[in-house]
């Protein structure tokens, strides 16, 4: 096992601070706890730097400023991989936003790998070495560590740097460096970390399909479980598991009653959760929930045309991405299609310009920008594809 230093104090994170103050570049990563808790715990930090390797316990700390400035630096690259999940911890831990950094996951999508991929595979294939990932899921909150968890921590971090050249080298001579580097802007906004507290709620298919007074019965319904798990630090399914969010939302047009002859329903439901189910049910609405139960996309007819056509196009996108040895999913996510027709500023957004319109040209950019105007015609030696409005 590579040697490294272990920081445990307020005067070692300092040292470390100081050791790095005029590095270039810094690989790291983190291990945490997310399970049976509302907060994800950050439990070790691994960097890598020209001056060796670190692992930093932040339990015994009472701030980590010193690290997260350098994760803000903008002069120090920042290379992970998938770092995005240690990014969004930072953010809603600490605020932190990173600057300039270079992700291999990422990367890797642009240079003919399927995306997301594991960080063993693509290390075996790049380096040939062979990573244990046994302790993927170990217990990162005991203490104190054992020699086999330190070596995992340090070999999560020891490639990164090998693959960060090798992989800006690929970019570079495939003429994608500037297209990986601006997909790597997305790590760096504050915007991308933000969470909607009520995106769950307006997003179920339940809420489609429920009258106006279920609607809001099931808005706050997931408000609630959402407040009850912060205050309590619990995931969101202790508080209330979502295979029984339906069976409650229905049964309480018969009230009380309803709960209690619902055998699928914890008895809790109707005996001492019932005084603050009924106060969700019955309670008048308020303007912001008016506005918020706006927001709800409709739920529209099948259209089988509609649908033909954009399995099509969806098709084609991944044909023209394997033709070019992108990841179709990094380049267009097939949920995307959905955000696309709801809110076609976001088609404008992320097609009208940076690397996407340069890999799919005018043409599928229109396409993707208006799908529901396009139209299909079979004929004996062609399928042609276009928009109604170009007839």
């Amino acid at each position: 096992m590579q040697a490294f230093e272990f920081i445990t104090t307020k005067e070692g994170l300092e040292q470390f601070h100081q050791i790095n103050r005029d590095i270039e570049w810094m690989c790291f990563d983190s291990e945490f706890v997310g399970e049976k808790r509302f907060t994800t715990r950050l439990c070790l930090i691994q960097v890598a730097t020209v001056h060796g390797f670190f692992l930093i316990d932040p339990f015994p700390l009472k701030n980590l400023d010193p690290f997260l400035e350098m994760i803000e630096n903008p002069n120090i690259v920042k290379v992970t991989h998938a770092g995005e999940n240690d990014y969004r911890l930072l953010y809603a831990s600490y605020g932190t936003v990173p600057k300039n950094t270079f992700d291999t996951q990422i990367a890797a999508g642009f240079l003919g790998y399927r995306y997301p991929l594991a960080f063993k595979k693509l290390v075996e294939t790049e380096l040939k070495i062979n990573l244990n990932k046994s302790f993927t899921v170990a217990d990162w909150e005991a203490r104190p560590f054992n020699q086999n968890q330190l070596k995992y921590a340090i070999q999560d971090i020891e490639p990164l740097h090998d693959l960060w050249k090798i992989q800006e080298a690929d970019l570079l001579r495939n003429n994608r460096l500037h297209w990986a580097k601006e997909e790597f802007k997305t790590l760096e906004r504050d915007v991308y970390y933000a969470k909607d507290p009520h995106h769950e709620a307006l997003n179920s298919d339940l809420m489609k399909s429920l009258n106006k007074r279920e609607r809001l019965f099931l808005l706050r319904l997931f408000e609630w479980r959402r407040r009850i798990a912060e205050e309590k630090n619990y995931s969101k399914e202790m508080v209330l598991p979502s295979k029984f969010m339906s069976q409650i939302v229905r049964s309480m047009r018969s009230g009380k009653a309803g709960l209690r002859e619902n055998r699928r329903i914890p008895d809790k439901f109707a005996g001492e959760l019932w005084p603050t189910m009924n106060d969700l049910y019955s309670r008048e609405i308020s303007e912001d929930e008016k506005i918020l139960l706006r927001q709800v996309p409709t739920e529209e007819e099948e259209n089988p045309n509609e649908e033909v056509l954009t399995e099509l196009l969806y098709l084609i996108i991944r044909h023209q991405c394997m033709q070019k040895g992108i990841s179709h999913a990094l380049a267009l996510p097939r949920n995307w299609f959905k955000k696309i027709k709801n809110d076609p500023s976001f088609a404008e957004e992320v097609f009208e310009q940076g690397w996407r319109k340069e890999l799919f040209g005018d043409t599928f950019t229109r396409w993707l920008s208006q799908p529901d105007n396009l139209s299909i015609e079979i004929k004996p030696d062609v399928i042609e594809l276009r928009l109604i409005s170009d007839n």
